[in-house]
């Protein structure tokens, strides 16, 4: 790989990184400006350059700690069927008619909910309800997305780590 210089009138300072792959490395010149040399611990030659997360829950919050097709595990705990989820509650038996059985008043119930955003899940995949099933969420001005079960799972996680008003009313597909 050709290593090129910096533009003119420009600090290009760029570190290789492993996972980076070869990526080009512009050293300081004279006139540069450099950042202070800190003292930092002694790395691990052995430790590998994964990144380890760790959730912060404070035991009172509802997460989704797994999910599957007819199932989602809610602070380790496994419930079957259609359900609405916010950071403090769980409503059981919400859609009973699952996707195809959707109706305004499946809505209205996650309307009543005071949340400022629904993650809709749709089962396996993502499909689009009639705008008139929506209109409880429009009409009360409550934000709302579609999105296949998992990817509703994963972002209602995100936005209750946020603090955010979410719920989540998933669906699961009806058995075959």
């Amino acid at each position: 790989m050709r290593k090129s210089a910096p533009p003119k009138g420009k600090i290009a300072i760029l570190a290789a990184l492993p996972h980076c792959g070869n990526l080009p490395v512009f050293p300081a010149t004279a006139g540069t400006l450099r950042a202070p040399r800190t003292s930092r611990a002694p790395r691990n030659k052995d430790a590998s350059h994964a990144m380890k997360l760790h959730l912060d829950n404070n035991g009172s919050t509802n997460i989704v700690t797994g999910y599957g097709a007819d199932h989602v595990m809610i602070n380790k705990v496994r419930h079957d069927g259609n359900l609405l989820l916010t950071a403090t509650g769980i409503v059981g038996g919400w859609a009973p008619g699952g996707y195809a059985g959707l109706t305004a008043d499946d809505f209205a119930a996650a309307r009543d909910l005071g949340m400022e955003i629904v993650l809709i899940g749709t089962g396996s995949r993502q499909r689009f309800p009639s705008p008139a099933l929506l209109r409880p969420l429009i009409e009360a001005r409550i934000g709302f997305e579609v999105m296949d079960l998992a990817a509703a799972c994963r972002t209602y996680n995100i936005l209750v780590g946020e603090g955010r008003a979410v719920a989540a009313a998933l669906l699961f597909d009806a058995p075959a």
